[in-house]
């Protein structure tokens, strides 16, 4: 049996270009893990099998049972996997969760299976998946192109602690897709605000909050009813610069330090909302 702790993500920018002639969205995008995280188990198993502790994840159309059928596939191999999931990471929230998932499985299935593919190979079948799951292949802090999936490492951003809201909002099935159709051309950029923090990373020393940006606020209150109204709570009880994580509806803001944290933390949990506190993590 194998055994991986995968973590969670945000976006410290995420700036949409304009719309690709095969219908996709160019984008450019930092990424930065966190130490929130799924657990998942592999065993040798007959066929491609996944539990999960929330029943409504262990389907075909899991991105975890998909990476692993693409694997197989590819390889040509008949081997199979039995898949245990326990998640940690909120669902559909913008944390990658199930990219992370998928690329723990690439990762774990290659060994398991001795296949002996590169990273190079992953990669490819790693954006076959998602546009998020080849940053988890990498892991801490990279930059992400064309639809997220051609990564570059990036010097670590210094140790952050985070504290992320998940607001209890209905969140449609397909809210990514939603969210790229609500743009126009107005809300597309040139990249500058992700140039800025690559510069800021390679430069070293602390990231300033206000560098952070994301284009899907610019249209997150009309896709998620009463998002604006948590925004505002977790504004009240201190948060500054708070900031979408990823395509939402998970709201993040950077904090000073622990202490600081903590008290956010706990403030929102005393009002019965759904509250990490979590810590960023470097590239292994």
């Amino acid at each position: 049996m194998l055994t991986i702790s995968t973590y969670a993500k945000i976006n410290l920018t995420l700036e949409v270009l304009g719309r690709r002639a095969d219908g996709y969205h160019e984008v450019v995008t930092v990424l930065q893990a966190i130490d929130l995280r799924d657990t998942l188990c592999f065993e040798e198993h007959q066929g491609i099998s996944l539990h999960c502790d929330h029943p409504s994840l262990s389907s075909s159309d899991n991105l975890a049972v998909r990476a692993a059928r693409l694997l197989q596939e590819s390889a040509g191999s008949r081997k199979g996997a039995s898949i245990s999931l326990k998640k940690g990471i909120p669902i559909a929230a913008g944390l990658g969760g199930g990219a992370t998932d998928a690329a723990a499985t690439l990762r774990a299935l290659n060994e398991l299976w001795e296949l002996g593919l590169s990273l190079n190979q992953l990669l490819q079948l790693a954006s076959m998946v998602s546009s998020d799951a080849a940053f988890f292949l990498y892991g801490g802090t990279a930059l992400g192109q064309g639809r997220g999936e051609r990564i570059t490492p990036l010097p670590p951003l210094p140790p952050s602690w985070v504290v992320l809201l998940k607001p209890p909002i209905d969140v449609p099935y397909n809210k990514t897709e939603r969210l790229y159709a609500s743009l126009d051309p107005s809300h597309f950029s040139q990249g500058q605000f992700t140039e800025r923090m690559v510069d800021l990373l390679h430069q070293g020393g602390e990231i300033p909050s206000s560098s952070l940006f994301n284009t899907f606020e610019m249209v997150a209150f009309a896709a998620f009813p009463g998002l604006e109204g948590y925004w505002q709570r977790f504004s009240a009880l201190g948060a500054e610069n708070i900031h979408l994580a990823g395509s939402g509806p998970t709201l993040f803001a950077l904090v000073r330090d622990k202490s600081q944290g903590e008290e956010l933390y706990r403030s929102l949990k005393r009002e019965g909302l759904e509250a990490y506190l979590v810590q960023t993590v470097a590239r292994p």
